[in-house]
């Protein structure tokens, strides 16, 4: 038995009623056990517990023993001065000061819900539920999906609005998300400062003009090497320094961006100069992705290939034998619809108050298809492959956030399996 444990069976009513009593001898009935307080202060809040003749309303604290109270040193907390219950596993000791009614539940919680919730999450899989997952319902393991797919959402947009330049300037949040997604894992944050580095406004005034977009992106990278001979970054030099001083801008530290066990089409030079092509064909941009409900949409608009000195560079001054156009490829557009425009998305929706566009998100994603790593290959396993890239990016949040903390008693799977 631990608090969690004991929490559960208490919010979800899977205790014996028949013949609960105080230490004290009173009868006790649980009209309804209070929401669970996610706050500082007693466990749960507006309960209803009637307590001899006399109903109260008020706070519950759950402890496993009586001692607990103090340990907790809730004695000098004034939060826990007005509460209403103090439910324990198992009484140690007298009631302690100040005396609240007390409810002991050892007697009155069945061994095989404790043996179950033990089977459940002792286990060493990585998925603790993975022998009991083929009973719960597909309607309960559908609805769950859904809700995990917008808790995931709400939690990595949870500071963009913060982010914001301007509380209405959206189209410089989608420039930076975008750019931070351009970077992937490895450059993710290099490349959002970058894209801090060059306001919008700016990129926006040479949007017609490819090697000013890519002088200003290369310039404050700090990526154009100097004295190099090629004239194309002699071009692109002659542009920045111009650019810089009539924008007064301040290149970043070059030794942020890495290179190093990374496939050569994944360098930052290349995501720069494909950046650069996507800011060259910007314009509406931001209303044709928050419009957009296919992946076919969109994939015009992605499609973008660096310039023509990248066919045969991956880095500035370093000629390759082979010669092909760097186009963004379909993983990565794929990658940049599910993390960067679906979310984006549903955080406009959300804030703008226009429910047809949360439905766009969803069906952007349900469009795509399901990503492919471990963790996914772990569900498929399972007999839980998911559909579309909504039900994987719902499955990553439930590994992520539920299964690796063994959070069992907060998924709905393990909730229904608790149950049984």
């Amino acid at each position: 038995m631990n608090e969690t444990l004991l929490q559960y069976l208490w919010r979800y009513g899977l205790i014996n009623p028949i013949g609960l009593k105080t230490t004290g001898g009173d009868e006790v009935t649980i009209i309804h056990p209070g929401k669970i307080n996610t706050n500082a202060g007693p466990d749960f809040i507006e309960a209803r517990i009637r307590i001899g003749n006399t109903l109260w309303v008020g706070n519950v604290e759950l402890h496993l023993h009586t001692s607990d109270w103090v340990k907790h040193r809730h004695q000098h907390d004034s939060a826990y001065q007005n509460i209403i219950l103090h439910v324990v596993y198992q009484s140690d000791q007298e009631p302690v000061s100040p005396v609240f009614p007390e409810l002991e539940l050892h007697q009155h919680i069945d061994p095989e819900v404790i043996e179950r919730y033990r089977h459940l999450v002792g286990g060493q899989h990585a998925i603790a539920c993975s022998g009991s997952l083929h009973r719960v319902p597909e309607i309960i393991w559908n609805n769950w999906l859904e809700r995990l797919l917008a808790e995931r959402w709400e939690q990595r947009t949870g500071d963009w609005h913060s982010a914001q330049d301007s509380p209405d300037d959206w189209r410089s949040l989608l420039y930076h998300r975008l750019a931070a997604n351009f970077g992937f894992h490895v450059n993710r944050d290099a490349f959002l400062q970058l894209s801090r580095s060059i306001p919008l406004n700016i990129l926006s005034r040479h949007r017609n003009h490819l090697l000013q977009l890519e002088a200003l992106l290369f310039g404050q990278a700090g990526l154009l090497p100097d004295n190099n001979q090629d004239e194309y970054v002699k071009q692109l030099e002659q542009e920045y320094h111009f650019l810089r001083r009539k924008y007064g801008l301040e290149p970043m530290p070059a030794h942020l961006w890495k290179f190093m066990r990374m496939r050569p089409v994944n360098f930052p030079t290349i995501r720069i100069a494909q950046f650069a092509a996507l800011m060259h064909q910007s314009e509406s941009l931001f209303s044709k992705m928050m419009e957009a409900t296919s992946a076919e949409a969109l994939q015009p608009y992605l499609r973008v290939c660096a310039g023509a000195y990248w066919d045969n560079h991956y880095r500035f001054g370093i000629v390759t034998r082979e010669v092909s156009p760097k186009y963004l490829g379909d993983a990565a557009i794929e990658n940049i619809l599910v993390n960067t425009v679906a979310p984006m998305q549903y955080f406009y929706a959300g804030q703008q108050g226009k429910a047809k566009l949360h439905e766009n998100s969803l069906h952007l994603l349900q469009s795509l298809p399901p990503e492919n790593n471990n963790i996914i290959r772990e569900w498929k396993g399972l007999g839980r492959a998911p559909e579309d890239a909504a039900q994987s990016q719902a499955l990553l949040q439930l590994f992520n956030h539920y299964c690796s903390e063994r959070q069992c008693l907060n998924c709905a799977a393990g909730n229904y399996i608790m149950k049984q």
